[in-house]
């Protein structure tokens, strides 16, 4: 599962959102006996949820404890803030039973204390990769509800109402951000590799910005509008690009022989935050865009990654796995001052800052599944926001 979530770049997750039916086919090939493992066929049991799911367990040779073999199921993940900070949009699947075995994902909006829960998408096709407008009125979102089932780009109000797609052409369509000006800015897959796109928020005006000939990902904004930031494979390994707004003045910033992917502007839009592999393996690094200068931020044998800036641009979240384990950790713009924030057996994912900083909001799979969680920016007063488990009933075994 930590493979789940190294994600490199929006774009990369959107390509994985294709294959969310991956860990379920597992659970069907177990219940039919296909794929050559007919010894188990008969022997699953299904522990019934109150709320429809199940927990379906493999029995185990000897005295070893029964494999659970959808652990991961039902789960939510990737917490989205509202502009204002009041609420939090994520997608998931939450629905997860024996009618329902393709892993189909949905978007949700909560209040930031998990309070009024409410389901936006209901459709039998995966629905993910949620962004709230400026004002925090609409969504836009990716999904593959058309019957062409390749993934497009829809828009809706907060509540879920007043659905409009965007994009109608053949390939994968993923939103990325939407401007003050009322602009989204997304990638597509359209022409063959992924190139960065624009287009007004109701799906006219659609430009591309890119076409390097070799996949670009993860575009941002500067927060004045004026500048993107992206990754991109031009020349050879991914490396941070800058553009202008329009396309134009297309700069390598990194040049290096190895990844540096998921660029995130700093509140000063002066500083890019990154994920580099220069150094063997992925750590954080800022740069400053006027002065070239670089500052790594973390110091691990294995894999920092996932960084997000506090709104003050003074601290910086990420995920590291340096204990076999992602965990959350926070530290100074300037390398120093690092703090582990969690630690439990369950693995972390997705940090994001509150629009005030004062919280974190971030994927945890503890508790036996994977879920939405929230603390205070120094790791204190954790909370799980979601779960829709209930109480399970005496176990059915099939036969």
């Amino acid at each position: 599962m930590w493979k789940m979530t190294l994600r490199y770049s929006l774009a990369a997750a959107a390509l994985g959102a294709v294959l969310l039916g991956a860990v379920v086919l597992a659970v069907v090939i177990l219940f039919s006996g296909d794929g050559g493992l007919n010894p188990i066929r008969g022997r699953l049991v299904f522990l019934p949820r109150s709320n429809g799911g199940y927990e379906i367990r493999v029995p185990a040779p000897g005295r070893q404890p029964a494999l659970t073999v959808t652990g991961v199921l039902p789960w939510d993940t990737a917490p989205v803030w509202s502009p204002d900070g009041t609420r939090i949009a994520f997608y998931g699947d939450r629905v997860f039973n024996l009618g329902n075995r393709d892993d189909n994902v949905d978007i949700y909006v909560m209040n930031a204390d998990g309070s009024d829960m409410r389901r936006l998408t209901e459709d039998q096709r995966p629905d993910a990769f949620p962004v709230w407008s400026p004002d925090g009125t609409r969504i836009a979102f990716y999904s593959q509800t058309n019957e062409e089932n390749d993934g497009e780009i829809y828009v809706m109000n907060a509540d879920g109402s007043g659905r409009v797609r965007l994009t109608t052409t053949t390939g994968v369509d993923v939103p990325y951000a939407w401007s003050a000006s009322d602009e989204i800015l997304f990638g597509t897959n359209r022409n063959g590799n992924f190139d960065v796109y624009i287009m007004n928020a109701d799906g006219t005006e659609q430009r591309q910005l890119t076409s390097s000939g070799r996949h670009d990902f993860a575009p941002v904004w500067s927060s004045d509008g004026g500048r993107i930031a992206y990754q991109s494979g031009a020349v050879g390994e991914m490396d941070i690009f800058l553009m202008d707004a329009d396309g134009a003045n297309k700069v390598n910033m990194t040049v290096s022989p190895l990844n540096d992917t998921n660029p995130a502007w700093a509140p000063d839009d002066r500083r890019l935050l990154f994920t580099s592999e220069r150094d063997g393996n992925p750590e954080v690094y800022i740069m400053d865009i006027v002065l070239a200068g670089l500052t790594r931020i973390s110091r691990a044998p294995r894999a920092d990654l996932q960084a997000a800036w506090a709104p003050n641009g003074v601290h910086v979240a990420y995920i590291s796995n340096r204990d076999f384990n992602a965990e959350l950790y926070v530290a100074n713009a300037d390398g120093r001052a690092e703090s582990r924030l969690t630690e439990d057996a369950g693995w972390d994912a997705f940090p994001t800052w509150s629009p005030d900083g004062s919280l974190i909001a971030f994927s945890s799979f503890r508790d036996g599944r994977r879920d939405v969680y929230v603390m205070e920016a120094d790791g204190s007063d954790l909370v799980r926001l979601t779960n829709d488990e209930g109480g399970e009933t005496t176990a059915v075994v099939m036969r």
